[in-house]
This record gives structure tokens, sequence and C-alpha cells, in this order.
């Protein structure tokens, strides 16, 4: 006898349908299931197998084949847990004929225990919403219950396979398996750390205030204790508020990754600080089933990398696409997976290993083998994506022992949102967010400059050696410090402005 039931899968950050059609003929007991199924699916067998007997069927003493449609397609995840058990049910005749055309109509997802009980699974959110076309009502664990509510699409959240199996048959009514589960209140959210707890640091202050403003990346050099991490904590608190097109998007990656809490949607910019020990698949996503990375749970939010030149090499140089793409493509040899990687770096590192480096009091221990070494993490084309790079300086005891405080987070964050409303306005017939996404034909239209800024960028690029994305990058910085005037041009003083951030191309990454 032959059953279909109907779940979902995850290409990417998005869902599709997949229909689990199950045949059950006479032969050798077996239980085996097609259609390019990953390890976690393979491993199902065993749990629907006890699933369905401790919630008392029968299991068939027959020859099961489960098949994945589309089989070209990797299906990855414990969602078909549910499904699976379903089509055996159904066509085992365990089901009435009117309860397995009512399986017609449902959208199955969920992992079950070894008991029959459902237990959640991750990506619903993604996998309900490019189903929602389908017009069909979703089973989901108790515990995705927020992701269903996101979605907007029907759903019922039954506790078990014989809670499902009764509803389908009549015996049970709906309330018994809609929502029955009650979510957490939502944590407090902390109050956030505000920049003027920070002492002197006036360059590195309005540096990031321009990143924020214009989704820039930073660089901060410095000494041990001049407040670069200090400075990083409270970059989130100038950020401008998620759109919900944003808010959307990374909780359907952060679902992908059974990261969401006790929130139906994230709300606040994401904020990721890897440790410098990290590996690159982790940083970049991938894996031999590709899976999203600290650059893609950074969508759209803050990538903090702290001791940057600690980190691999390689680990470094694979930023470099999403640095420029806002995207990140994984291949592998059955499947390519693209993740969205939009997010603002914010890096910092010493001067040298030991930290001392041109400090006035402690020597430096490193050898020039060491300093060299260590600097040569950061390859030239790396540094040439990084926008803004600004070195702190040791803190004077006149201020730190200053009584008045700098600008507040408060007061700070609102100029970073006129400059955004300044550019959600310019960018209204087009998906860039901020300036430092401009396209080259945006560039043109939106950067032109007065006659005198050209001999000035001449002079630069010749001068400095710069290449056509660092003018890029210039052109783009001085319309984000453009905005925070209200200019309508840009103006020379922005463009000197900018030079003032850009010391490595006065240098070069071994004279930091």
């Amino acid at each position: 006898m032959l059953a279909n039931v109907c779940t979902g899968a995850i290409k990417g950050i998005e869902g599709f349908a997949v229909s689990v059609e199950v045949d059950i003929a006479a032969g050798m007991p077996t239980l085996a299931v097609v259609g390019l199924p990953d390890a976690e699916v393979r491993e199902s067998k065993e749990r629907v197998v006890a699933a369905v007997r401790n919630s008392g069927f029968d299991f068939p003493n027959k020859r099961i084949t489960v098949n994945l449609s589309p089989a070209e397609l990797r299906k990855s995840g414990t969602q078909f847990d549910l499904p699976i058990a379903l089509g055996i049910l159904a066509a085992s005749g365990q089901l009435s004929a009117e309860a397995a055309e009512k399986t017609k109509n449902l959208l199955v997802l969920g992992e079950l225990a070894l008991d029959g009980s459902l237990r959640p699974c991750a990506g619903v959110l993604p996998m309900l919403i490019s189903c929602k076309n389908l017009g069909k009502t979703a089973v989901i664990p108790p515990q995705n219950v927020l992701e269903g509510q996101v979605s907007a699409t029907p759903f019922i959240t039954p506790h078990t396979l014989k809670d499902l199996a009764l509803y389908l048959e009549g015996q049970l009514d709906e309330s018994a398996v809609k929502l029955a589960f009650v979510p957490e209140p939502e944590e407090a959210i902390p109050p956030e750390l505000d920049f003027s707890d920070v002492k002197g640091q006036a360059l590195a202050k309005r540096a990031l205030e321009i990143a924020a403003a214009g989704g820039h990346n930073v660089l901060m050099i410095g000494l041990p204790g001049t407040g670069k991490s200090m400075l990083a904590k409270r970059f989130a608190g100038i950020l401008p508020p998620l759109t919900q097109e944003e808010a959307l998007e990374i909780t359907k990656i952060y679902s992908i990754c059974n990261l969401i809490g006790k929130s139906k949607l994230l709300t606040r910019r994401p904020f990721r600080d890897p440790h410098h020990t990290i590996s690159d698949v982790a940083l970049i996503g991938g894996g031999s089933t590709p899976r999203p990375g600290e650059v893609s749970l950074a969508h759209n939010g803050v990538l903090f990398l702290d001791e940057f030149a600690e980190f691999s090499r390689s680990s470094l140089e694979v930023l470099r696409e999403p640095l420029e793409n806002g995207r990140v493509t994984i291949s592998r040899a059955k499947e390519t997976v693209t993740y969205p990687a939009r997010f603002t770096l914010l890096a910092a590192m010493n001067p040298c290993p030991c930290g001392h480096l041109g400090d006035p009091v402690t020597p430096c221990t490193c050898s020039p083998m060491q300093v060299s070494r260590y600097k040569s993490r950061l390859s030239g084309p790396l540094l040439d994506r990084i926008d803004l790079t600004v070195n702190l300086n040791p803190v004077k005891y006149t201020d730190w022992n200053k009584k008045s405080e700098g600008d507040t987070s408060a007061q700070i964050r609102e100029r970073v949102l006129k400059a955004r409303e300044i550019q959600r306005q310019r960018f209204a017939h087009s998906s860039t967010t901020a300036n430092a996404f401009m396209t080259p034909r945006e560039i043109k239209e939106f950067c032109p400059l007065p006659p005198e800024a050209d001999k000035v960028l001449e002079a630069a690029m010749r001068k400095l050696g710069l290449s056509a994305r660092s003018l890029d990058k210039i052109l783009k910085t001085a319309r984000t410090i453009a905005d925070l005037e209200g200019k309508e041009n840009i103006e020379v003083k922005h463009l000197v402005e900018v030079m003032q951030y850009r010391p490595l191309d006065r240098k070069g990454v071994a004279d930091i």
C-alpha cells in the first residue's frame, strides 16, 4: 500500500517542499530510506520504529520503502521523523481512509522521541515561509510555536504521534492540538553599554560613529588597555534598529542553526565575537552538510574579531568574499548553497605579539622577525576591504580624570539614525541599504565631487598607490560623513577626514 505525506527541507536559507512516499509490500522486513538522505535522516529509522511501537501502534513486519522526493536534492535534519511515521501508519492501514485523506492537507515537521513525543527541529521558519503557497496546515512541535506564529502559516502543535493520529481520526478536538504550549516570558534586555564610559579616544569614537552611519568596516590598532574591546562592546548601542525584512531574514538563519531564543523575531542586530582559534568552516560556514557560519550569523549586524592578527591566515582570507559580495557560496560535489553575509566588520589588534611595540613605558620584547610574521597574517587584499583604520594611543591621566563626559550612545545614535534616513531615501528604489554597499553605478550617481577634490584624489592615488577599490571606499566613507553633516554633496574636508582613517595607505601593513 502507498501513502504520501508532505514535509519540508532546507537549501541555503530557503525551504522547499519534500514529498515523503511510503510503500509497504510483502518481503524481507526492512525499512529503507532513499532520496539522498544524510546521516541524520538515515538514523531516523530507529527513532521511527521505537516511536510507532511506543505510541500503541503495530510496526509492519514487511518491506517498507520511503522515498524523499525530489530525489536529486540532499535532505538533512530531523524533521523527517514525524512524516515518515505518519506515512507508515497511513500505508499500513492503521489510519482510516478519511484520516489518511486528511494528511494530504498537512505539512508535517517534527523530530520524534522514542516514546512518540515531538521534539523541536531546526529550520522550521524558512520551511514554513517557503511552503506557505501550498495552502497546507502545518504540523510542528510545540517548542517551535514561535516560528509558526512568525510565519503566519496555519498550524497545529500536537504533543505526540498518538495525539496527531487521534486528531486525524476525529477523536481529539482541535483545541487539544492548538497551541497548548505557552512560551516562556522574554528575558529583560540589559541596558546598553554607553559610549560616555570611554575616556578619551575621540578619533576612535568618531570612526565608529561613521561606521555605524554607513555600515563601514573598521580596524582598531592599539596597545593593550587603550579601550579597543570597550569601544567594540558599545558599538551595538549606536546601530539603527532592524527593519521588519532584516529581522525576518536574520531569524531564518538562526532558525536553521536552532538558535532562536524566546522571542518571535530577533529584534536586535546580531553581534558575533568568535574566538581567534575558530576554524575556517565555523567562521565561513560549510561542512559535509553545509551550515551557516559566524559570518552569516552576523548578517545585518556586527562581526567583532578581537586579536585580529591572531586568527589563522586561512581564516582571515575566507573573509574576502563576504566582505566584497555580502554573501558566502559553499560548493560541494553534489550541491552548492549560498548564505547571506552582509555584516559590518569590527576588528581589533595589538601592534605586535607582546602588545607593547611603541609603548613609551613598557619595552617591546618581540624580535623583528616575530613582528613581521605577526603583521604578515593581514594580507593587502584583506586590508583593502577595510574602510576605516584608527590607531588608539594610551589614555592620558587628564582624559581619564575628566569630570565632563563625552557624547552618550543615545546622542551618537540620534546622528546615526538621521544619516541612515538620508540613505534610506537615497536608495529607496534599490536593494542597497547603506553607503558602504553602494555599487559602482551608485557611487558615480551619488558621490559627485567638486573640481578641487579631483586634484586631492589624484595626488593621493599617485603618492600613496591607492587601488581602485581604495578610492571607492574613500568616496563611500566621505558620502557617509557628508550625510552625518546633512550635506547634499561631498566636500574636500570630508575627503581629508577620510584620509586620516587610512594610515595603511600611507605606511603599509609592515609599518602599522
